[in-house]
């Protein structure tokens, strides 16, 4: 009873511990993730609290399931239209990416630390891979808004590339203790971690999402379903052979992207339970480290880090990516800083401790001291980077709540909330303001008041206004809403003009005493600037031409609708 009690005790105190220490960590800038990882080997057996924690068979089973929630709701919250930009060039990375990385780094460690070739191999696989957790946590935590090309690449490879560093990590272990697979087996179980997941996965999410929005259940409910048929999906998955990381993920991502009332319940919960595993994994693997054993591969340990982080990252980004797809250079460099590290990495360090592997200690502490640095050295400079490498763009204006009536199946009304903080606006009457067509004021708070809004009423900065519409109606609103101070880092941005994508480029050339070539007449300026970009593109793409700076401000789908104008 005693021990159950005190489980209970420090299990609460650690959990309670690190949800304060992350506003901490927000004020300083430290990386939440290595707060954890911090806290967690403090609690340990060498620190503070001197916790006795070395079952690593518990651990890896924590980390199974820590993860498997974590990627479920990364897929949740990740929107089918940004595999428009991101699919190709994050699968690109999620597999040959890995194995550049893996091999670079795995020669490097072979000399380092003297090991065999396959020894060294072993290394590079086990570091080889991005972590979902560790880029869904540094990009939604440290308010980096980057443009969607860089951001959906980043999430989707980090979300895909886990079965590519499992089956390196396993064919390696497998050699090391003597059972060795065939060509041909080796193979099928490649074929089989990427087939069978990407199959199970897209079609129990499929079938989850349809479950998700046909059945009526009580709110709470719905989160808790959606949870049990990831976990379905993810132990059917991995009992075939497939990866059940990967499937997750696109079972998430179905769930996600199938619209209907159910999201409201699912996302809101599902936050809560990625970040209770996140505390929780980092908590555990904090736990499972002895510094003393840390220090002693400290040096070179460190040095592979930085092998990874300045040239196995860089040169796997330069080789899968920039000859094949449309990145420019300063997307290049933001991609080759950010292949953040984090649970799996250590995770998969466990594997050769399990499978009784020599040396199995150098392979946990090195893969902890790689996670480690990357957190400090790429996550402590990610908003840097962001900005040094001009990927990040304004954060738009968005209702401050929003959601749907649930009164229709299909293209649901919805209710936006907004708050006047436009000093244009003050004391317009309501039927002046150009509001989108459909779209109506149904209530107006005002100093926690509610008045019932006509045509003549006047708005007051500060007022809050409940607003029903359409998805389609949020760009106008958005703008028709934006405060005085967003309003002037979007024009610095974006330009003082924006043009409608659908203006000629013969007008726009007219009234600038711009000259065109024949084709180029007849275009709209959303074709012009989508031609000049080389395709697909998005919010933050910029086009210099005859003197004037063009900059996508606003899409609909891969529709370029407001362009905006800066001159030199």
């Amino acid at each position: 009873m005693d021990t159950i009690n005190t489980l209970f005790l420090l299990s609460g105190f650690l959990i309670a511990l690190s949800v304060v220490a992350s506003r901490i960590s927000s004020m300083v800038g430290l990386p939440l993730l290595l707060v954890f990882l911090g806290l967690g080997m403090l609690a340990g057996e060498e620190g503070i609290l001197g916790i006795q924690f070395d079952d690593y068979s518990l651990a890896f089973l924590i980390g199974h399931l820590a993860l498997a929630m974590i990627l479920l709701d990364g897929g949740l919250r990740t929107r089918l239209k940004t595999f428009r930009v991101g699919f190709k060039p994050a699968l690109s990375l999620a597999t040959l990416g890995v194995f550049v990385t893996s091999g670079v780094v795995g020669l490097f460690a072979m000399w380092v630390f003297d090991l065999t070739l396959v020894q060294g191999l072993l290394v590079g696989a086990i570091v080889g891979s991005t972590d979902a957790a560790a880029v869904f946590s540094m990009l939604s935590g440290r308010g980096v808004h980057l443009n969607e090309r860089v951001s959906a690449t980043l999430e989707i490879e980090s979300g895909t590339n886990d079965p590519m560093a499992i089956f390196l990590t396993l064919l390696l272990v497998e050699l090391l203790v003597g059972d060795i697979r065939g060509p041909f087996e080796t193979l099928m179980f490649m074929a089989l971690q990427f087939g069978l997941a990407t199959l199970i996965g897209l079609g129990g999410g499929w079938l989850s999402a349809k479950l998700l929005r046909w059945l009526d259940l009580a709110p709470g409910l719905y989160s808790l379903l959606a949870l049990g048929l990831g976990f379905c999906v993810f132990g059917t998955t991995s009992f075939l052979g497939g990866s059940g990381f990967l499937a997750i993920y696109l079972t998430g991502l179905m769930i996600g992207n199938q619209p209907g009332r159910h999201l409201n319940f699912i996302l809101p919960v599902h936050d809560g339970l990625a970040w209770l595993s996140q505390i929780g994994l980092f908590l555990i693997l904090g736990l499972l480290v002895n510094p003393s054993g840390l220090l002693e591969f400290a040096l070179p340990a460190s040095l592979v880090a930085l092998v990874l982080i300045f040239v196995a990252r860089p040169l796997a980004v330069l080789i899968t990516v920039k000859p094949f797809f449309r990145f420019r250079w300063r997307e290049i460099g933001f991609l080759s800083w950010v292949g953040l590290r984090g649970a799996v990495p250590i995770v998969l360090a466990i594997f050769p401790v399990i499978g009784g592997v020599e040396n199995a200690a150098l392979y946990f502490n090195v893969a902890f001291a790689v996670v480690l640095l990357s957190l400090l050295i790429q996550g402590g400079t990610l908003p840097l980077m962001a900005r040094w490498t001009k990927v990040e763009i304004p954060v738009g204006v968005t209702p401050n709540h929003r959601g749907p009536l649930g009164i229709l199946p299909e293209n649901d009304y919805e209710m936006f909330v907004y708050s006047v903080d436009n000093q244009d606006l003050d004391d317009v009457p309501i039927r002046l303001l150009r509001f989108p067509s459909g779209a109506v004021i149904s209530a107006l708070f005002r100093e926690h008041a509610m008045l019932h809004p006509k045509g003549s009423t006047r708005l007051k900065p500060g007022d809050v206004l409940c607003v029903i519409g359409r998805s389609e109606d949020v760009p106008a609103l958005n703008r028709l809403f934006s405060g005085d101070a967003k309003l002037k880092r979007e024009r610095a941005f974006f330009g003082t003009f924006t043009f409608d994508g659908d203006a000629l480029m013969k007008d726009i050339a007219n009234v600038y005493g711009l000259t065109l070539s024949p084709g180029e007449s007849e275009m709209s300026l959303a074709d012009f600037v989508s031609l000049r970009v080389g395709g697909h593109p998005v919010v933050g793409d910029d086009v210099d031409w005859h003197g004037i700076h063009w900059v996508v401000s606003e899409m609909d789908g891969n529709r370029v609708t407001r362009v905006g104008l800066r001159l030199y």
